[in-house]
């Protein structure tokens, strides 16, 4: 039996992708888990063993780098003391540059190894490991950022679902539901844009149209303020923290305004919920815009950029989606066309391929 090792850390894009990676791995392999701690918030420790090794981030803090660069080759040692312990025959790297370390140290002990890219833009750290990587495992074959003398690396697969989203029911229109159901997600570092603006459009919106909100906040200080904005107008809202249980979420959702992060764009595509995208600015060279575009350029999603926003045009838009069924439906229907061979089963199967014959 082989030993995988995944490694990961830093936002949930990163980690919650490894814990689903393990899901279809583990019964056929022995399987570990390694995150930062800044990852370890999203592994729910009932459901997943790992261990903490954290890393520095080198850049953070430039008085600190001299600190930060002992720790992070030590670091170095001790990925290579636990790669040795666990016998791992092969490393994944879910990206994100705590996973450099163990990369590095499985390259010298001439161990295989797997990056893994959701976005439609190669991340920094898996550009450094991509040339000693064994394959790299992708949803975008165009990816931005690609060297192109190593695109044989490259592996294109359906998207890494949590397995409960298979068992949900996907969303269908229905032209005569009066009251609206809303979702809106900041993703995994949160989205104070969205607690402060959105919130105000979403009240104008519900002078005119009837509405449930359920709204990921990004900040708990701000809590109070948007309950009370709620509930000055009676909208029924669920306000909540990002929660790894998304998917209990998704329940008769007609719409979502979200940000550009790969696991929530594809587990709302799958669920062919239409969504409004408004990327993260300070994204990483705005790989959460391009992770948009890419639903955007086959018409299934409106895209917004954040600086550009007008509140007058936002609101016509959203009154234009709920009243244009039309387009809406044809968003449903791209979005279907996209993710209809998606199963459980079908990935599964594709991933332990990919293991075995590498």
């Amino acid at each position: 039996m082989k030993n995988i090792l995944i490694v990961t850390g830093g936002s949930g894009g990163h980690v919650v992708p490894s814990t689903t990676f393990f899901d279809h791995l583990k019964n056929k392999f022995s399987v570990n888990i390694v995150s930062d701690l800044r990852g370890s918030k999203f592994i729910d420790s009932k459901k997943f063993n790992y261990e903490l090794i954290d890393v520095p981030n080198l850049f953070l803090n430039l008085y600190l780098f001299p600190i930060n660069i002992f720790k992070y080759f030590l670091n170095f040692f001790q990925s290579i003391s636990y790669i040795k312990k666990k016998k791992t025959d092969i490393l994944i790297s879910t990206g994100g540059y705590m996973t450099f370390p163990f990369c590095l140290a499985a390259f010298i002990l001439k161990k295989k190894i797997f990056l893994f890219e959701p976005n439609s833009v190669l991340g920094r750290s898996n550009r450094f490991a991509l040339k000693f990587s064994t394959k790299i495992i992708c949803y975008d074959e165009n990816l931005k950022n690609f060297p192109t003398k190593y695109e044989s690396k490259k592996i294109v697969i359906e998207p890494i679902l949590r397995k409960e989203l298979y068992n949900l029911e996907k969303n269908s229109i229905n032209p005569k539901k009066d009251i609206k159901k809303i979702l809106i997600i900041g993703g995994s570092q949160g989205a104070s844009f969205f607690d402060e603006n959105i919130t105000d459009l979403i009240v104008e919106i519900s002078k005119k149209q009837k509405l449930e909100v359920t709204q990921q906040i990004s900040n708990k200080n701000n809590l109070p303020s948007i309950k009370n904005k709620y509930d000055k107008l009676n909208i029924s809202h669920k306000l909540i923290e990002f929660t790894n249980n998304s998917y209990d979420l998704y329940n008769g959702i007609d719409l979502a305004i979200t940000r550009g992060g790969a696991s929530t764009l594809c587990e709302l595509s799958f669920l062919n919920i239409p969504f409004v995208s408004i990327p993260l600015p300070s994204a990483k060279d705005n790989h959460q815009f391009y992770n948009s575009e890419y639903y955007y350029k086959k018409n299934c999603c409106w895209l917004i950029n954040q600086s550009k926003i007008e509140n007058d045009k936002f609101i016509k838009m959203i009154f234009e989606i709920f009243n244009n069924f039309q387009n809406y439906d044809e968003k449903i229907k791209n979005l279907e066309k996209i993710t209809k061979k998606y199963t459980w089963n079908s990935i599964n199967n594709k991933i332990i391929e990919i293991i075995d014959e590498n």
